[in-house]
């Protein structure tokens, strides 16, 4: 059953230096906040894992976090490069970064098998593009049953998933509703799982299209208020555009992000000096 802790607990009980660390949300509901507590404490050697890495993996990386990314598109989304990501990459600053490339639904796929308890996902996907050539984790098997040539790749299983959802109840079920992506996936792929959320109530009212993840599929639940911004969270703030357009100023200069990361460690996860 999900427990109800702080956010910088439950960092600190989760997540381990050389773990494996999907921070999953798509445009909507990214969880910004555990991203800069991971950064706060310092965890370093990490693998980290997400569809559309974008700028809190800019910021993860460029602060050494980080030895490899798996991932199927990076960007300052609307804006331009994560040039933290290209920096680790192209010239191995603060560490060199190994970085695995798949498709968005090889990603998906991935979680959905290590969701499900399987060792593999098999896919069209990956037809008539040249990925397979440069990244191991894809490979060409036949459906015994038609002959049909696909491709396979493996179960995502990260040691620790973490999400941001609108809300939670006492007993640690988690509730989330607008533009969601695979973060129920992640959770359920995962060996733990920490969701930050706007608020913990008494009870969930119910909300058209919402996804419910039980308290038994949680390690944690941390109350996290705007703990998505700058992205936004439906039916309680906008996303923030004007921070990514910074971002793109901030994170080209090492001197200017090297400043933004020591504000950001001189501050507490509630936003108060440490």
């Amino acid at each position: 059953m999900a427990e109800i802790v702080s956010l910088s607990d439950a960092v600190a009980a989760l997540v381990r230096d050389g773990d494996t660390v999907a921070l999953e949300g798509f445009t909507h509901l990214i969880p910004h906040a555990a991203g800069h507590e991971i950064i706060r404490q310092g965890r370093r050697g990490l693998t980290l894992v997400r569809m559309t890495p974008d700028i809190v993996y800019d910021q993860l990386i460029g602060a050494g976090c980080a030895r490899k990314l798996i991932f199927s598109w990076g960007g300052n989304p609307g804006v331009g490069s994560l040039h933290r990501f290209r920096e680790a990459v192209q010239k191995g600053w603060p560490e060199p970064l190994e970085i695995e490339e798949h498709s968005h639904a090889g990603m998906a796929n991935r979680y959905v098998a290590g969701a499900s308890g399987l060792p593999f996902a098999v896919l069209r996907g990956y037809a008539g593009t040249d990925l397979a050539r440069h990244t191991g984790t894809i490979a060409d098997i036949t459906c015994p049953f038609t002959g049909e040539k696909l491709a396979a790749v493996p179960a995502l299983n990260p040691d620790v998933s973490i999400i941001h959802a609108q809300r939670a109840d006492r007993r640690g079920n988690v509730q989330m509703w607008g533009l969601v992506g695979v973060q129920k996936e992640a959770v359920l792929a995962a060996r733990r799982s920490l969701v930050t959320v706007e608020e913990i109530v008494d009870e969930l009212e119910p909300v058209p299209g919402q996804v419910v993840l039980p308290s038994w599929a949680v390690t944690y639940v941390a109350e996290a208020p705007r703990g998505a911004h700058p992205s936004y969270a439906q039916g309680y703030y906008e996303r923030d555009n004007d921070y990514y357009r910074q971002w793109d100023s901030i994170s080209r200069d090492r001197e200017a992000f090297q400043r933004w990361v020591e504000e950001l460690t001189a501050t507490t996860a509630a936003g108060t000096e440490a």
